[in-house]
């Protein structure tokens, strides 16, 4: 008998501990979701009993092969993000597409004999966290502060300095998480939702049959038809100009005109053949759907159309109208943001009264947890190295005094670690109202200086995010069994491919900010930045009557539609996700149409065939997401290749 399970039989049926039936132990294939019981000791001796595989290094975890499989998928799939964000506004994680990718390409390498070995699970995990890091926590500054200060200043910041910035953001996010790990994961159990659908993925991928394979050839077969899709919809008349009348983009522009008109085509009243966002309604769910079209009508068929009439709109064309749109969008999306998290403040109260549990953590040389936790020291000279580089770029950059970058280190490290709790307790992450929590703090602290308003913003929104997806892929590998410490080093290294690739590729994508706000990328989460920045910096009163009212009238629905359904709770999905409504303020009509169409196809899927819904919608949907981004990103190289290069080497 080994020593683990000498242990397991030694408790009998000690109350304090729970049965392996009840666990989720190894033996019954299932994930200890349910949590351990007991003092902080005797929880994690239980999962390190239990659940912990690395004893003896029995399974491998951190290898090269997982690491270089993640950084090249996370590369790939930060391009999906990249161009569904400047569309959008909106990413995904890239967690799960990642592993099925990667389960995927690692079988058909095996069969073939290419390669000796299958990739264990916990190698998977470790992919997934390098993938993670490398096409998802790197790249959400860009298409918000980035493109934001381009929009300010009509200018970008020189190739280096981005590099550079990007690069300190992701290891101070990072290393903040340390501490919080063993506190909010080992011993309160926070459930973090979107680590245990990861864990349950990696689990269904290594089970026994076939399962893995579908799911991943349901990936691979819509990524290719949305290839095909994108490729033929606008990629044709690249070829040949001769084949413009063969595209489907040409059929849906003589469609609109029939249909529609140009009046109301210039209000982006009209329809687009751009899939991806049904795939995206489908993930994100029928109620945001229905909001979305919901902000859609009122903003572009009801709001747009009166104010051009009355002669306070001239012109028409998205770039024209968003600039009256938007202001009571973001204020809905401000305040409701703002509103959740001040509602949730016992869950802020406990992330500050645990502070001394994670910094006081036990380190008993005879503690065999704290062997395999990462240490405390990795996350002080992380810090140390994000701050001295953030603050002498932010000096050099865009003359920030360094008081101020301290200032903007230690808000951040304190809104992390409320991102990181209401991460783990409701899945998601408030990034946005870390944001503007401190975009109002140097609105304080800096009056006027728009620039310092929006970076000093970016560092706390960019720490927020990389800490909670962290802890999110922590989560997962602590219920698979996985040795944290060896996951973290390979979340790190996921950074710098990230870094390299998401910069690089917002270079091409952005070269100036001519392309932001167009109907080639309309970045919403840009001009939400921008909005605050500039309200913040002259006054709200010094953006007019009309504006004024927008905000005022925005943030009371973002207030109202907060808090309807935590009065009844039971007909909250009748209520309008405030973030819909105010993002469809935000972006094109027809976005609000898209995500409409594939909220309710994923919802008539999941009534009608549950079991196929289950296992084929996400991966059909990041597929196609997946798939449309990529030939989308590659259509505007191919037509701009030479200037966009040009502009990137001389930048």
């Amino acid at each position: 008998m080994t020593t683990s399970q000498n242990a397991t039989a030694s408790r009998g049926a000690d109350p304090r501990f729970p049965s392996a039936a009840e666990e989720g132990g190894h033996g019954s294939g299932a994930l200890p979701i349910h949590g351990f019981r007991g003092t902080p000791d005797e929880i994690e001796r239980q999962w390190y009993e239990r659940v912990y595989r690395g004893r003896g290094d029995s399974m491998r975890q951190l290898t090269w092969r997982a690491v270089l499989m993640g950084s090249a998928l996370g590369g790939v799939l930060s391009l999906t993000n990249l161009y569904i964000g400047l569309k959008a506004g909106w990413g995904f994680g890239v967690a799960i597409t990642a592993s099925i990718l990667s389960y995927a390409i690692w079988t058909t390498l095996h069969r073939a004999r290419i390669v000796r070995t299958p990739m264990t699970i916990l190698e998977n995990n470790c992919m997934q966290s390098t993938a993670s890091a490398a096409g998802y926590s790197t790249g959400g500054t860009l298409i918000s502060a980035f493109a934001a200060y381009m929009l300010l200043n009509n200018r970008t910041m020189s190739l280096p300095a981005m590099l550079a910035w990007v690069f300190f953001l992701s290891v101070l996010g990072v290393t903040m998480a340390i501490p919080m790990k063993r506190q909010m994961i080992n011993i309160e159990q926070l459930r973090f939702p979107s680590g245990i659908a990861a864990a349950e993925t990696l689990r269904a991928l290594h089970s026994v049959g076939n399962k893995g394979m579908r799911s991943a050839r349901a990936l691979g077969g819509a990524g290719l038809l949305a290839l095909i899709g994108k490729f033929w919809a606008d990629g044709l008349v690249l070829v040949n100009a001769k084949l413009a009348p063969f595209m489907i983009g040409t059929w849906m522009t003589a469609l609109n005109e029939r249909v529609f008109g140009p009046a109301w085509m210039g209000r982006t009243v009209m329809l687009s053949w751009e899939p991806m966002f049904i795939a995206a309604g489908a993930i994100t769910g029928l109620r945001v759907g229905w909001s979305m079209l919901l902000g859609s009508v009122t903003a572009w068929m009801i709001f747009a159309p009166t104010l051009q009439h009355a002669g306070v709109i001239e012109g028409s064309g998205y770039g024209s109208i968003v600039q009256w749109t938007l202001w009571g969008g973001v204020a809905c999306m401000v305040t409701s943001s703002l509103l959740s998290f001040a509602l949730q403040w016992r869950t802020a109260l406990r992330a500050f009264t645990d502070l001394g549990a994670m910094f006081s953590g036990r380190r008993d040389a005879n503690d065999p947890v704290a062997a395999i936790e990462t240490p405390s020291a990795w996350l002080l000279w992380g810090q140390i190295v994000g701050f001295v580089g953030l603050a002498w770029l932010g000096h050099v950059t865009f003359g920030m005094p360094y008081w101020q970058t301290a200032v903007a280190v230690l808000l951040s490290f304190a809104l992390a670690l409320v991102a990181c709790r209401v991460t783990g307790e409701t899945d998601t992450t408030p990034v946005g109202a870390m944001g503007k929590i401190t975009q109002l703090t140097f609105g304080v602290l800096s009056p006027g200086n728009m620039t310092v308003n929006l970076m000093s913003a970016n560092v706390t929104a960019a720490a927020a995010s990389s800490s909670a997806d962290l802890l999110t892929d922590l989560k997962s590998g602590y219920l698979l069994g996985a040795n944290p410490r060896k996951q973290f080093i390979a979340q790190f290294a996921g950074i710098f491919i990230g870094t390299l690739v998401t910069v690089l590729s917002f270079r091409l994508l952005v070269p100036d900010a001519s392309v932001l706000g167009t109907d080639q990328f309309p970045a919403p989460a840009a001009q939400t930045w921008r909005a605050v920045a500039v309200a913040l910096s002259g006054g709200i009163r010094s953006l007019g009557p009309v504006k004024t009212w927008c905000i005022v009238a925005g943030g009371l629905v973002g207030i109202v539609l907060t808090l309807l359904p935590r009065i009844f709770p039971e007909r909250e999905h009748l209520v309008p996700s405030p973030a819909g409504v105010g993002l469809a303020w935000t972006f094109h009509w027809y976005y609000g149409l898209l995500f409409f169409l594939g909220g309710a196809l994923g919802w008539w899927a999941e009534k009608r065939y549950p079991k196929w819904s289950e296992e084929f919608t996400f991966p059909v949907a990041s597929g196609w997401i997946a798939g449309e981004s990529l030939m989308g990103v590659a259509l505007v190289v191919w037509e701009n290749g030479p200037e966009l290069l040009r502009k990137l080497l001389g930048g």
